[in-house]
């Protein structure tokens, strides 16, 4: 049996991805926060964690990128989930009475124009379950989460599909402290780190992928934090880390001086 953290309470995203995509004899470990459940993996709390990286509307997650860096962590699957959002009341909430909504942050940006359209206050909690279990007493703050949530604390739905686009998923990652081996895999994430900065250094990395005709899917820059302007890139290709052109990819880069380290090889899962 393996054990595996995720973003408690009960009745989060994560949570329901958690339980769809691991085998019902996993033993499960619920954290606060999104670094720690990463802090979890790292520590040996437990075998392996999940957590949300990336939303069709609000982008990326930045809090999950960057601990996945400070831990030194791998990801070993990605998971792409659909994300419904409802606005979520007390059993004796009125709609009309709404004046503010809770939830974490990367909900509220999935639900600006809603949020705007109606005038309404914004304040963050850790997860959407926390938002749902703070508002069961108020009768003018609303949460913004999932049906299961209100399901699960017996509140009640003032309005349904408020998320600003109809086509909203989630990706989640499945992280675990060693690369994952020895399976046939489709994706690689590399961190690639410029030996120093110049115009056009972005542009010369990403020309090696375009010559070797290995397609990108993702990119992301996230700050060295060693002096101000100098930052890291974490790439996403559509390539196995152990294909010849990956590998001679890498090659170049180190010959160019750049650090490159593998943060994952993987597949994707659509739940």
């Amino acid at each position: 049996m393996i054990k595996v953290a995720y973003l408690g309470p009960k009745g989060t995203f994560s949570e329901e991805a958690a339980h769809q995509y691991f085998a019902d004899s996993t033993e499960w470990v619920m954290h606060e926060s999104i670094l720690d459940v990463l802090e979890a993996v790292y520590s040996e709390e437990v075998d392996k964690c999940i957590v949300p990286i990336e939303n069709s509307i609000a982008g990326n997650i930045h809090m999950t990128i960057d601990g996945l860096l400070m831990y030194n962590l791998h990801i070993e699957a990605d998971l792409v989930f659909t994300v419904s959002l409802h606005l979520i009341g007390s059993p004796e909430a009125d709609i009309n009475e709404i004046t503010t909504v809770r939830s974490i942050n990367p909900v509220i940006n999935q639900c600006k124009e809603f949020i705007k359209r109606n005038h309404l206050k914004t304040e963050y909690t850790d997860s959407t379950a926390k938002a749902a279990q703070s508002i069961k007493e108020s009768d003018t703050v609303a949460a913004i989460a999932s049906k299961s949530v209100a399901e699960q604390y017996s509140l009640k739905i003032l309005d349904s599909e408020i998320q600003d686009h109809s086509a909203n998923h989630t990706r989640f990652i499945v992280v675990s402290k060693k690369i994952l081996l020895g399976k046939a895999q489709m994706k690689s994430m590399l961190l690639l780190t410029p030996n120093n900065e110049f115009p056009g250094v972005l542009s010369s990395i990403l020309n090696v992928f375009s010559a070797l005709g290995i397609n990108l899917t993702w990119i992301e820059s996230r700050p060295t934090g060693k002096q101000l302007g100098t930052y890291r890139f974490l790439i996403e290709t559509e390539m196995a880390q152990d294909e010849p052109r990956m590998n001679k990819a890498m090659k170049i880069f180190e010959t160019f001086g750049h650090q490159v380290h593998i943060v994952g090889s993987y597949s994707t899962t659509i739940l």
